[in-house]
């Protein structure tokens, strides 16, 4: 019986190119890229190589670009990065009840720390209402985060329109992505 995999939401296997790519650095040339061994230096030459080829295709800055261990990490730091760069302007997130766990237990840590969160409802479908998003925006608010495809229900957001709303607002917006976490400001 052939195996079909259907869950990339969560995990996705790696593309060959890319696997060709790595493998060498999994094997007879794994270094430290923070040391200053033979080795090591290769491999820091090597991450910053794949930093700018990254930069290229996504128009931007390499210095703009982070390398992490994965979406749950990468939530994460964005969240909390976002948060606590912009305490001084605010300390209100928006982000919905079916959020990835990595977004819901980084938005109830900050809750801890006097952030405070508006957990949006989704309707049946599980798709974030436009009006209560635009109804949950105050004076405070530094950030919206929504997931963009639900990994567990599938519904796609209109993260289009949510950009537009944030953009609006000057609200900086936090998705993720198949390719990765994306986070837009304006």
């Amino acid at each position: 019986m052939k195996i079909r995999y259907f869950d990339h939401a969560a995990t996705t296997p790696v593309k060959e190119d890319v696997l060709r790519e790595m493998l060498p650095f999994l094997g007879e040339k794994c270094g430290n890229p923070s040391s200053l061994y033979s080795l090591g230096r290769e491999a820091k030459k090597a991450i910053e190589e794949a930093r700018k080829r990254v930069a290229f295709l996504i128009n931007c800055e390499p210095n703009e670009v982070y390398f992490t261990a994965g979406g749950s990490e990468s939530d994460n730091m964005a969240i909390k990065g976002i948060s606590y760069a912009n305490s001084s302007k605010g300390k209100h997130i928006i982000t919905s009840k079916i959020e990835h766990p990595a977004v819901l237990h980084t938005c109830q840590k900050l809750e801890k720390h006097g952030y405070k969160i508006t957990y949006l409802n989704v309707n049946k479908d599980g798709i974030v209402d436009l009006e209560e998003l635009k109804r949950s925006i105050r004076n405070d608010t530094i950030l919206i985060s929504i997931m963009s495809v639900n990994n567990e229900i599938g519904t796609i957001e209109p993260i289009y329109e949510i950009s537009r709303i944030s953009k609006m607002y000057n609200i900086v917006f936090h998705t993720d992505s198949v390719q990765g976490v994306r986070t837009y400001s304006y």
